[in-house]
């Protein structure tokens, strides 16, 4: 196996794990802080994102599809609304600011996001390696037994063989959320995720494979968003939703509800005990989980009260029901679904079925590998985070570990969502400023 030193002559200042668009406004911050400083005072940076370029939810870029947040929520604005990252300044360069006013929405399209992000990616791409998967992170023990940095080791996934290592005083992750699927679940060409929507349906609609019925298990918005697609995709087949509750419920996206996204909701979050924090999650979950937008909803109802007028129903939605079981024989799927008021089960043959189960954060033990064991753990085994996202850890590690995305715990809602990003990568810039300034200062006695 071949393995390169990166940076050979010195040490990266912050090096970002995933390039989604946590680390991507981080980015951002860093290249805006140091275009108005001297050299002295720059942090020198690196990102590694192991897709092969940018990429958000690419498998759910619906052509209808709208952002569920404004787009005052971008990258920069709540941070520096004079920043020249924002997204009226994409739509500025794109030639579409006045089109987008004359639409009077705060909620573009997500396939229009999708290349504001894309574009804003573009702009710092000489700070982000991609195609570098992390294999694994190495504390570096000085002679005084401290750890002053890490060292990450990365590879290209088309190229195994060869591995990059490159060493940082800090590191930030941020490597998203990952597909859950339900326990024992077996993937196939005709069981999947619905975060591969889009290529999984190109390649059936290539290969000509017919679609009679496809089930969807999901009660939340990705899970309405892939039957109505599917619905639409396939003119003759019958799609059939599996949901839990009776029915889909309503996102509560009213003003006050709103206010739980706000930036000093999280200094209110982060400060509040145990009980209080649980609490807070527990009442505003219907603000980001298994909820639908309404217009969805009502979408989805107008069609199958249509399709019930005209006699020929092909949406339908199995309330109170679970899939209890799924036999795959050749090209066809046996999917058993329990009416849970009853207990009643019926064996429904199908073609295709989508698992639309959410997403999960990715265990920090499997980024982070050595490095996972200096993470300090509360009492039921959560990282324990600071107020700016540093990772608690013994007093003898001065190397910094941040985190995008899996604070939920400690941080309140915001952590895995869009709302609190660009204020979030102002906290950590500033923080990671404020440890180059203790470094530099140390360095001088």
């Amino acid at each position: 196996m071949e393995t390169l030193l990166s940076r050979p002559g010195g040490t990266y200042d912050i090096l970002g794990i995933g390039f989604g668009p946590s680390n991507l406004a981080l980015a951002i911050a860093l290249r805006e802080h140091n275009a108005r400083v001297p050299a002295p005072e720059r942090l020198h940076m690196r990102f590694l994102e192991k897709q092969p370029g940018f990429g958000w939810h690419k498998g759910m870029l619906l052509d209808d599809a709208t952002m569920q947040v404004s787009f005052l929520k971008d990258l920069v604005t709540l941070r520096d609304p004079a920043s020249d990252f924002s997204f009226l300044c994409f739509l500025k360069d794109s030639g579409r600011l006045v089109d987008f006013l004359n639409h009077k929405t705060l909620y573009p399209l997500r396939i229009e996001f999708h290349a504001y992000f894309e574009w804003a990616a573009e702009r710092v791409r000489d700070l982000v390696a991609y195609s570098e998967e992390v294999v694994s992170v190495e504390p570096v023990t000085a002679e005084d037994g401290g750890i002053p940095a890490f060292d990450v080791v990365s590879r290209d996934p088309e190229r195994p063989g060869r591995t990059t290592v490159r060493r940082a005083r800090d590191l930030c992750v941020a490597t998203g959320l990952e597909p859950h699927l339900p326990p024992e679940t077996v993937v196939s060409d005709r069981v999947w995720h619905n975060s591969e929507l889009l290529p999984r349906v190109a390649a059936l609609k290539e290969a000509g494979v017919p679609v009679r019925r496809a089930l969807v298990l999901g009660a939340g918005q990705s899970a309405a968003e892939t039957t109505d697609y599917l619905h639409r995709a396939f003119p003759d087949a019958e799609v059939c939703a599996v949901i839990a509750k009776y029915g889909y419920t309503p996102a509560d996206d009213s003003p006050f509800a709103n206010q739980i996204f706000d930036p000093e909701a999280v200094d209110t979050f982060f400060g509040a005990p145990p009980q209080v924090k649980q609490s807070l999650l527990d009442y505003h979950r219907g603000t980001n989980y298994s909820v639908v937008d309404l217009d969805l909803i009502e979408t989805l109802y107008r069609t199958m009260y249509r399709e019930k007028v005209q006699g020929g129903e092909r949406l339908r939605i199995l309330r109170a029901s679970r899939i209890r079981e799924v036999g795959e024989h050749g090209e066809r799927l046996d999917v058993t679904v329990e009416y849970l008021p009853t207990g009643e089960h019926q064996v429904l043959e199908a073609d295709l079925l989508v698992h639309a189960t959410g997403y999960r954060p990715q265990d920090l033990g499997t980024v982070l590998g050595q490095a996972a064991k200096l993470c300090l753990r509360d009492d039921e085994d959560r990282i324990r985070i600071g107020r700016d996202y540093r990772v608690e850890t013994p007093a003898h590690v001065s190397a910094g570990i941040y985190l995008q995305g899996a604070g939920e715990h400690t941080h309140g809602l915001t952590s895995t969502l869009l709302s609190a990003t660009a204020v979030r990568a102002g906290e950590i810039r500033d923080a990671l400023l404020a440890g180059h300034t203790r470094r530099a200062r140390a360095a001088t006695w």
